[in-house]
């Protein structure tokens, strides 16, 4: 049963996520983890708990891993390890605009498990050279190229153009995508002006209201690199549910519960 389930993930390019149970009584058990459900057993509720949490969290950027626990999923344990083979493509990155800040973005998007793809109209800034951590760099309108590109829940949007003419057709579109993440890089006027021009498109507010702007959490960033950070803090903290505030001064656990969908 659970081989004919990953099977038929494959085929419909579902998310999914197998976890094997290596050692004790119940080695070779095996648990299938989907975004949204999970079935199977590998010895305790505990440990099936613990699988499902890593297992979403590796599917989140498509990675496979050996992780242990406890008989009853302890964090601390070593009785268990368990070998997680994550099934999903890498979520995808597009970050519309070829400059110092795109470069630094597309390196710190790649450790976060995403394919980057680096998206600019004018050749002369969109060339390997400029951007060599871009899994692919794309010389293309950026409204025109994101109508065509695959976008899902998983995927971010980062807009760096930082001009209206690329940027109000660009948000058109991506505000009619289910991107989980879209940033727009710019100061809170030049957000008021975006927020205005979009209004007068018909642009609804609740549609408004997923622009994160000016992009990135508040931590004094100023160079590219320090960006990029604020804005790959911003992603992961939303896809986990939190607010991106020190953990010193919270209560919560430190590691969040993986949400249902990546990003929302």
């Amino acid at each position: 049963m659970i081989f004919h389930r990953l099977a038929e993930a494959l085929r419909a390019d579902r998310p999914v996520a197998l976890v094997t149970r290596l050692d004790g009584l119940h080695a070779g058990a095996k648990l299938l983890v989907f975004e949204d459900e999970h079935a199977g057993d590998l010895g305790s509720a505990g440990l099936n708990n613990a699988a499902v949490r890593e297992a979403r969290a590796l599917l989140a950027v498509g990675q496979n891993a050996l992780r242990s626990f406890g008989e009853d999923g302890e964090p601390v344990g070593t009785d268990v390890r368990l070998f997680i083979a994550a099934y999903a493509p890498k979520p995808a990155m597009y970050v519309f605009g070829a400059i110092d800040f795109s470069r630094a973005m597309a390196r710190i998007g790649k450790y976060l498990g995403y394919r980057v793809t680096v998206v600019d109209a004018r050749p002369v800034f969109a060339t390997r050279v400029r951007l060599p951590d871009a899994d692919e760099v794309v010389v293309a309108w950026p409204d025109e190229f994101l109508q065509r590109a695959r976008v899902e829940e998983r995927t971010a949007l980062i807009v760096l153009t930082h001009d209206v003419k690329f940027d109000i057709p660009l948000l058109q579109v991506a505000l009619r995508t289910p991107a989980g993440y879209i940033g727009a890089m710019g100061s809170r006027r030049t957000h008021a002006n975006r927020i205005a021009l979009l209004r007068e498109a018909g642009v609804s507010e609740s549609d408004l209201a997923r622009v994160s702007a000016p992009v990135g959490l508040d931590i004094g960033a100023r160079t590219p690199e320090e960006t990029a950070i604020s804005i790959a803090a911003e992603i992961v903290a939303l896809r986990s549910g939190r607010s991106g505030g020190r953990l010193r001064d919270g209560s919560r656990p430190v590691h969040a519960e993986p949400r249902e969908s990546s990003l929302r």
